[in-house]
């Protein structure tokens, strides 16, 4: 067993990848350059602004003793091939939780030698996740083209029903020869060299026989207008036949209008349902994923190695009121109003493991070489969004976009479309217009937990745009008093942490 410790005051730099890549404390120093970029001057001096600058040109570091000094970082390397590193992690997270900071995992990546047996049996893992998770897209994307086609069904349906609420609304002129012209175009035309079209345009003397079905209404106004027995005959025969297809075909579209809509609503929950079951698939085969690490010399071929990354941060929110009353800050805070300020610490781990089949179980252990650094930093509440903002929109939020989009976006281009139609009011007819008065709709459960005591919320719309945080510069009193503070709170916790480490594995302390 070998314990290795370095403070502040020893700089080590470990480059394992084949290029520069964008770490925590690259993104962090873009955020705020001045204060955790060595080149901070220098890139706002070529880029402008923080949004501009490449975070991989960042050189990092924590927060800064002295103004020529080195960035604060505390580094423990605990090397055991035969114990195992989950007590290790475990061990600093207890530790974390104890001095009541919030923790929050950044970065949680593997890769295994491709020799191992680990690569073998978590690749036929992840084989397995990702067939059930492309099984389940292509049953959502059958169901999804289902839901397209039945809107563009409901949309000729409504346009169709538009006429008839027309007609009822106004008894328009133009809402009868519409309909008129569908019947002779869609049901008429059935039958053939005798439908009203192929009688006027192919035989003689019914060359009137569409503009005299367009001009009356009634069978009874057939007598009242100036044409030829034969064209009286046949006008009576279809005159009756559409106003009774008038009368049913409008219930029948209503009918089919509503059983569409309720098969829309049934596909889009069977869409849901399958999005919901795709999700864990898909986000647990990108967990399986290993990382590409390029020339890492850590990782051959042929070994029986692997190589495990974690970062986490863990966070403490400086109350001013009572740091005030506690004298770390000048009474008036007590009153002043000031953003958030958090004392931070990043805690990156890298284990360098053999992985060890246990005896007749599926799983492994890891005993191997833990390398553990703690950096603190001052940060403030915009600050720890804007992180958030650049882990989502860099390479290590791709997975996690990819499966937002396979799964929660698939509606989002036609949400409105659907909302439309499966929230729309149904029109009563006439005859049902008394009984749905009288009709009680509610649910006696429902009323047992309050839910009509309540108005109904209005519902917003979704949309996917977010605002981008922006950077508000700070005030006096946060520059000079509550950011210092948070900074060395975080100093502290840090170094409490390495310190305390070493204590509970009988080291001794030293800075």
């Amino acid at each position: 067993m070998l314990f290795l410790f370095f403070t502040n005051n020893l700089k080590i730099e470990v480059c394992f990848y084949l290029g520069m890549v964008a770490t925590i404390p690259h993104l962090i120093g873009k955020i705020n350059p001045k204060l955790y970029a060595k080149n901070g001057k220098n890139l706002l001096k070529e880029y402008g602004s923080i949004e501009a600058i490449p975070a991989d040109k960042v050189e990092p570091q924590a927060l800064v003793i002295g103004k020529d000094g080195f960035g604060v970082q505390h580094k423990l390397i605990y090397d055991s091939s035969s114990e195992t590193l989950e007590p290790v992690y475990f061990f600093i997270i207890d530790l974390m939780n104890d001095f009541g900071l919030k923790l929050d995992k950044l970065i949680d990546n593997f890769t295994s030698s491709p020799g191992s047996g680990h690569f073998a049996e978590l690749g036929q893992r992840a084989t397995i996740m990702q067939q059930q998770g492309t099984k389940i897209l292509g049953d959502i994307n059958t169901v999804l083209r289902s839901v397209l086609n039945i809107i563009y069904d409901l949309k000729d349906f409504r346009l169709r029903l538009s006429q008839y609420d027309e007609l009822r609304a106004s008894k328009s002129e133009a809402a009868i020869l519409s309909l008129k012209q569908i019947w002779m175009d869609k049901v008429d035309i059935q039958k053939g060299n005798s439908s009203i079209k192929a009688m006027a345009l192919g035989q003689m003397g019914f060359q009137t026989l569409i503009d005299a079905f367009l001009f009356v209404k009634n069978v009874s106004d057939v007598d009242k207008i100036d044409l030829n027995d034969r064209v009286k005959r046949i006008l009576r025969a279809r005159i009756l036949e559409f106003n009774h297809w008038l009368e049913q075909s409008e219930k029948e579209l209503r009918k089919r209008y509503e059983i569409e809509k309720a098969y829309l609503r049934s596909q889009v929950n069977s869409l849901k349902l399958y999005a919901r079951w795709a999700k864990p698939y898909l986000k647990i085969a990108s967990d399986l994923e290993m990382t590409e690490r390029g020339r890492d010399p850590a990782l051959v071929k042929a070994f029986n190695t692997i190589v495990l990354e974690l970062v986490l941060i863990g966070k403490r929110e400086i109350n001013t009121r009572d740091e005030a009353l506690a004298g770390n800050l000048p009474r008036d805070f007590e009153r002043l109003k000031t953003r958030a300020y958090y004392a931070c610490v990043l805690v990156e781990f890298r284990f360098r493991g053999i992985p060890q089949k246990i005896s007749q179980q599926p799983h492994y252990t890891f005993g191997g070489r833990a390398e553990i650094s703690f950096k603190p930093y001052a940060l403030s509440e915009d600050e720890l969004y804007k992180l958030t903002e650049e882990l989502e929109s860099s390479d290590l939020g791709d997975v996690l976009r990819l499966i937002q989009g396979a799964t929660d976006d698939s509606l989002e281009q036609i949400q409105d479309e659907i909302n439309f139609f499966l929230e729309e009011e149904e029109i009563p007819s006439e005859k049902s217009k008394n009984y749905e008065q009288l009709k009680d709709t509610s649910n006696p459960f429902l009323a047992l937990i309050g839910k009509y005591d309540s108005k109904p919320a209005v519902k917003e719309k979704n949309t996917n745009k977010k605002q981008k945080t922006i950077l508000k510069p700070e005030t006096y009193a946060e520059k000079e008093y509550v950011r210092p503070l948070a900074a060395e709170m975080a100093k502290d916790l840090a170094f409490k942490f390495f310190d305390i480490y070493k204590k509970a594995h009988g080291m001794p302390s030293f800075t």
